[in-house]
C-alpha cells in the first residue's frame, strides 16, 4: 500500500456579494483504500487575509504552501505577484518542478490556481475547483450561484456536500473558511 499514490480532495472557491470562502473536504485515499477520513486541506495565511487549499500528493503541497508563504512574505498584501512568483520557482527550479500538488489562493481581491506547469489561472467567474471532485464541486457552485440566495460560504459546503456524494476521493466532513 505504501506505493500507491495518494488521491484526494475536493478544494472549492466561491465569491459573492463582496465574501470569499474556501472550503475542502477531508479524505485521503491510497489506492482503493480511504486512508484518513479528516485531513484539514485549507490553510488561512499571510496574517489571516489569504486562503489556500491544496489537492495533490500531501508532502508536495505542503512544500509549495511552505514557499508561498515566504512569497507572501516578501509581496505582502499582493497575492497575485506572490503566486506569480511561485509559479515562476516551481516551473523553473528542478527540484520543485517534480511536485506534484495544485494551490487555490483567494484573497479579498483574487482567486487563484496555482499550478507545477507554471500556470496562474484567475477564472473570470471566481470559482475555483481543485482536485479529484473538483469538477462536481464547480459544476454544483455555478448552479447555486444562478439559482439560488445563499451566501458564499453556504455555496461551499453545500456544492462540496454535492461532490463528496458523486466522487470516490471525496467525503463530507468539510471545513470552510471565509473572508
Amino acid at each position: 500500500m505504501s506505493t500507491q499514490a495518494a488521491r484526494s480532495t475536493t478544494i472549492l472557491s466561491v465569491r459573492k456579494d463582496g465574501e470569499v470562502a474556501l472550503g475542502g473536504d477531508g479524505q485521503v485515499t491510497l489506492g482503493n483504500v480511504v486512508a484518513k477520513h479528516d485531513a484539514v486541506k485549507i490553510r488561512r495565511i499571510g496574517n489571516g487575509k489569504v486562503l489556500t487549499g491544496f489537492a495533490g500528493s500531501a508532502a508536495d503541497a505542503f512544500a509549495l504552501l511552505e514557499r508561498f508563504e515566504k512569497k507572501l512574505n516578501e509581496f505582502p498584501d499582493n497575492t497575485r505577484r506572490a503566486a506569480i512568483e511561485l509559479a515562476k520557482d516551481w516551473r523553473t527550479d528542478r527540484i520543485l518542478r517534480r511536485l506534484e500538488a495544485f494551490l487555490a489562493v483567494a484573497d479579498k481581491q483574487a482567486s487563484l490556481i496555482v499550478s507545477g506547469a507554471g500556470d496562474v489561472i484567475e477564472p473570470t467567474d471566481g470559482i475555483i475547483g481543485i482536485g479529484s471532485g473538483g469538477p462536481y464541486a464547480v459544476a454544483a457552485a455555478k448552479a447555486l450561484l444562478l439559482h439560488s440566495s445563499l451566501a458564499a460560504k453556504e455555496i461551499v459546503e453545500c456544492a462540496l456536500r454535492i461532490a463528496g456524494d458523486l466522487c470516490i476521493y471525496t467525503n463530507t466532513n468539510i471545513k470552510v473558511e471565509t473572508l
